[in-house]
């Protein structure tokens, strides 16, 4: 009982030896996600959702299911219903999380008690959360919290491009130096095959798309997007390996560049798998109340490739909130992170080897609050994951995808792109800022 309300190394002091506070507070909050996304994904499993239906006033006895007269099957609405509900509960929770930290600045604030603490009630209270919003009345609900969930998911995925950008940075450096310090011609080599395969993979990507998401008639949205993610590839591939580019970031090289280009390749299937045409899109699925529509087994699940692959991506992410500093002081600025630990923290950990020790009596090691607005974001991404970001049309009788996932998902990799971008040029337009 004491650990459950006591601090966060208290609950794995004996399997995390010298193991930071920081650190498992946000591991435990990231638990917390992963445990509402599981839940969220056997929400949405056929033979789970055809059950949502007995759970008083969610479907039978209720007026309206998604604003339709209890005279609609309302069986085919009942996950997205769910999985919006729990987004909206993991959302809520990070918030209020995010409003009491704000402006900590060490442990020892009364408040980081509850940040680092009390996991059995913090759980209590995501559950009494959960709870209350399935009674939430639907209404306008879900037409409004899908604006949410757009918008929340932009934000989100800005945040995995820079993840992305600063890993693929680090990732280049570490083998570079690798090398330097080896002097062995095998990490060149490795660089080589990796560059290789990723450009390949990216064009073949390209090529699916073309084949799958276009028609030599028709199909000209398809065609354009591709084509100029296609070529803002090439431009930032092509400025990697430039001269000036080279002597100011000497580690600057393809490999990022492919590792970019392949994440907007995804992000381009993912926008194009969301085109609500079914000629130009033969991933499309369609929601009907209309119980003939629904008793067709493609469009009784909301898995899909991108949403898959999308999944992966996400989990691995947030674990890279949770665990890991930038190697690079821009980053760690931007995402409100600190480059070292707070004081003290290496003589706490060989006075005690073998137990959790606080390492934020001195000065927090990560921004509370902006950690919260991550894992909201991240809350309200996995949601539009997991509904492929549909959402009911006017006539309130199907479930569609509208053209706004498409121009959010094809926004973030423009914005992606010129990031990256601006990360080759910025210390040739800004020769007086320390970029290294």
């Amino acid at each position: 009982v004491s650990c459950l309300c006591g601090s966060a190394p208290c609950l794995l002091c004996g399997c995390c030896p010298s193991a930071k506070n920081s650190t498992i507070s946000r591991l435990l909050f990231t638990f917390f996600l992963f445990l509402g996304t599981l839940v969220s994904i056997i929400m949405i499993i056929p033979g789970v959702e055809k059950e949502l239906h007995k759970l008083p006033g969610f479907c039978e006895g209720s007026g309206s299911v998604l604003g339709i007269q209890s005279s609609v099957n309302c069986e085919s609405f009942l996950g997205h219903k769910a999985v919006y509900r729990m987004g909206f509960a993991m959302a809520a929770f990070f918030f209020l999380f995010a409003a009491i930290m704000l402006c900590v600045r060490s442990s020892k604030d009364p408040r980081a008690a509850l940040q680092n603490g009390f996991w059995f009630f913090k759980f209590l209270v995501l559950i009494g959360i959960t709870v209350g919003a399935f009674y939430i009345p639907d209404g306008t609900f879900t037409s409004v919290w899908f604006y949410f969930g757009v918008v929340g998911s932009f934000l989100f995925i800005l945040i995995q491009l820079i993840l992305l950008i600063d890993f693929a940075h680090s990732w280049s450096q570490l083998w570079l130096r690798n090398a330097d310090q080896s002097n062995a011609k095998g990490w060149y080599a490795a660089l080589c095959i990796i560059t290789f395969i990723f450009y390949a993979a990216s064009i073949a990507g390209i090529v699916l798309l073309y084949i799958y998401y276009t028609k030599p008639e028709g199909c000209t949205e398809g065609k354009v997007l591709i084509s100029i993610n296609l070529i803002l590839c090439l431009i930032v591939s092509a400025v990697s390996i430039l001269p000036k580019v080279q002597n100011a970031q000497p580690h600057s090289g393809l490999l990022q560049a492919s590792l970019i280009t392949l994440y907007t390749v995804y992000v381009t299937w993912a926008a194009l798998a969301n085109v609500p045409t079914r000629s130009c899109n033969p991933t499309l699925l369609v929601r009907s109340s209309n119980s003939s529509a629904v008793a067709t087994q493609a469009v009784t699940t909301w898995w899909d490739a991108p949403s898959i692959v999308g999944l992966v991506i996400f989990i691995l992410c947030t674990l890279f909130i949770s665990l890991r500093r930038s190697d690079h002081r821009q980053v760690n600025k931007l995402m409100l992170t600190e480059e070292q630990g707070a004081g003290g923290e290496e003589g706490a950990a060989e006075s005690s080897p073998h137990r959790a020790y606080d390492n934020e009596q001195e000065g927090v090691a990560y921004n509370y609050t902006f950690f919260h607005l991550c894992l909201l974001l991240a809350a309200l991404y996995i949601m539009m994951t997991l509904t492929n970001w549909y959402r009911p049309e006017e006539s309130l009788q199907v479930l569609s995808s509208p053209w706004t996932a498409v121009w959010v998902k094809i926004s973030s990799s423009w914005a992606g792109l010129l990031l990256y971008l601006w990360t080759l040029v910025a210390p040739l337009v800004l020769p007086d800022r320390d970029f290294s």
